[in-house]
């Protein structure tokens, strides 16, 4: 939970800074106090990943008196949203409840919105649960809109994609949604287990990503290189547990799925497999590569006793969101935040 709304100015003393390594334990307890249970484990994946790429990632603390009192974490997108624009992810933010009142939540933002500016990105996006009220509430105050983008979610069940292949429309060219979102749209010839039967599916491996730039630049018209460079580091390095995979037909890499799985990320406090980004090749549409993904994905994380996934996907992308319904996806319980900056 972040500040409440309309709340007075900090005092003068208190200036939003970077986020140092050993602020992890202020972090921790912060968001314990907020939530109610420790999620150590996901903190120090992202301060880790940050120290890692900071050219990537923006976090800012708050100290109110000799305590860490609040934080922001957040991540740039770049070739998410099917766009060359960037803009920054809000991840995580959070006040000690004993701190709140005194704007600092304001402040926090308000030292992203300042980075964000200052390296020309054109917005921040964020999403909230729908009963979070108090965070709601916050992201109003703050000026954020409804998003573009509808959250998606579904209840992991092995036998999901088993319909018949001749009732499911085609669908197989580029379209663009958000992220956490799906890139391309997979194509529908086969269905569930009958395509994992005929397609080769793979835990996605480092060597993998020549093949993965290959099908996006096919998929896109463009070299993307360090994203994909990122988005493979994400998968193998930043996920709880490796769940990313590849499909190959006839021994050749015909397309990819990026998942993670965590529970931190937007205040999550129950474990969830994000559905980043599914590319088939265009030369392997039609042959089930990508339901195949979607059908392992499923399989895989119900082993993992991950009992949802979730994705985004802009609204007016309807392909996507047929193929992404009739895998059994509906309207989330999340909504999707933007805040232009002008």
């Amino acid at each position: 939970m972040a500040d409440k709304q309309k709340s007075p100015p900090a005092p003068a003393q208190e200036r939003a800074r970077r986020v140092r390594p050993r602020d992890i334990e202020g972090i921790i307890r912060v968001d314990a106090a907020l939530s109610g249970r420790n999620r150590r484990t996901y903190f120090e994946r992202r301060l880790k990943a940050a120290q890692a790429e900071p050219e990537f990632h923006v976090q800012f603390a708050v100290d109110h008196g000799d305590a860490l009192a609040g934080y922001i974490l957040a991540r740039k997108l770049g070739g998410e949203f099917g766009r060359s624009r960037p803009v920054f992810r809000l991840e995580a933010i959070g006040v000690r409840p004993e701190s709140q009142g005194h704007g600092i939540g304001s402040l926090l933002l308000r030292a992203l919105e300042n980075e964000a500016r200052a390296n020309q990105f054109d917005s921040i996006r964020t999403s909230a649960s729908w009963r979070d009220h108090d965070m709601l509430r916050f992201l109003d105050g703050a000026g954020f809109v409804v998003g573009p983008d509808h959250v998606l979610d579904c209840s992991v069940h092995r036998g999901r994609l088993c319909a018949d292949a001749e009732t499911e429309p085609d669908v197989a060219s580029p379209a663009y949604g958000s992220r956490t979102e799906v890139d391309y749209r997979p194509d529908l010839s086969s269905m569930g287990t009958l395509a994992r039967d005929r397609v080769d599916v793979r835990i996605l491996a480092p060597d993998d990503m020549p093949d993965i730039r290959r099908i996006d630049s096919r998929v896109t018209g463009r070299d993307r290189a360090q994203y994909i460079k990122r988005l493979v580091d994400e998968a193998l390095n930043e996920s709880a547990v490796r769940v990313s995979l590849t499909a190959r037909i006839d021994g050749v890499v015909a397309g990819f799925v990026m998942a993670r799985t965590d529970f931190g990320d937007f205040g999550r406090s129950e474990p969830v497999a994000v559905l980043d980004t599914i590319g088939v090749d265009p030369d392997y549409a039609h042959q089930g590569a990508g339901t195949a993904l979607i059908g392992q994905l499923f399989a895989n994380l119900e082993a993992l006793r991950i009992e949802h996934v979730e994705t985004l996907v802009r609204r007016d992308n309807f392909d996507l969101l047929g193929f992404l319904y009739g895998a059994g996806f509906e309207p989330g319980q999340r909504i999707g935040f933007s805040k232009p900056l002008s």
